[in-house]
């Protein structure tokens, strides 16, 4: 499996915001707002390369948790429909729709994830096309990550995807751009406008940051004894006599 690696610390960045740039062409500035609603159903599951771990058999359905859509609060003038709908689309000149999916592998039997809480979480990043880019399992002792739910520390897609989860539980996220690093990606390992593939165990959950582990002591080795004197050859010891010298 082709393998990058992006710290797992570098999750602690907010996603790219969702209002669009002022353009410095266009006599109109515009922006953009977005818009949370719930959706009840089911999504097709997204075609993902076989290098990324198959979900259990049957599952053809994922769950949103959510859907976002971003609206032009103002538009420009004007935009040449000869503008290509991807240019359009940044120009804010059209509505967007994404959701963030889901899909629970394991139901946990745990204490419910909280707001607020500090959760432990073994995770794998993926790309679509099966590239892994970071996993707990590769950092030193496979570690999971500590953060606090809800309190903007991980990208937007961490910051609500645990949502309905509880301790012990297994899920796999779809995040959408939108919700993890933007149009510019975080290059060279994350493209632009890349969709993240996160499978995701919850661990545990505790009201405060967990305390540092103490690195184990250095092994004691037991001190070997005292090296005899080498008797010269053609010698041959002879035991100490009792006998009183005259």
């Amino acid at each position: 499996m082709k393998t990058t690696t992006l710290s797992a610390l570098a999750l602690v960045a907010t996603a790219l915001p969702l209002a669009a740039q002022t353009s410095s062409t266009t006599p109109v500035h515009h922006a953009t707002a977005a818009t949370a609603h719930r959706v009840v159903g089911c999504s097709t599951v997204p075609t993902l390369s076989p290098k990324i771990p198959a979900l259990p058999a049957g599952t053809s359905c994922a769950k949103p948790l959510y859907t976002l859509t971003r609206v032009p609060e103002m538009k420009l003038d004007y935009a040449s429909p000869l503008l290509s709908p991807e240019v359009r689309e940044s120009l804010g000149a059209v509505p967007t729709t994404y959701s963030l999916n889901y899909v629970d592998i394991t139901v946990g039997t745990g204490d419910p994830v909280r707001q607020g809480k500090y959760l432990s979480v073994k995770y794998t990043g993926y790309l679509p096309d099966g590239t892994k880019f970071d996993s707990s399992e590769d950092h030193p002792g496979k570690e999971p990550i500590s953060f606090p739910y809800g309190m903007h520390r991980v990208i937007q897609g961490w910051d609500t995807g645990f949502e309905g989860m509880h301790v012990g539980g297994k899920r796999r996220l779809f995040i959408p751009y939108q919700l993890a690093y933007g149009e510019q990606g975080r290059p060279p390992i994350i493209p632009a406008k890349a969709m993240l593939v996160f499978d995701m165990e919850v661990v545990s959950e505790s009201d405060s940051a967990p305390a540092p582990k103490t690195p184990p002591a250095p092994p004691v080795h037991p001190v070997p004894p005292a090296a005899k004197p080498a008797t010269p050859a053609g010698t041959t010891t002879q035991p100490a006599s009792t006998t009183p010298k005259q």
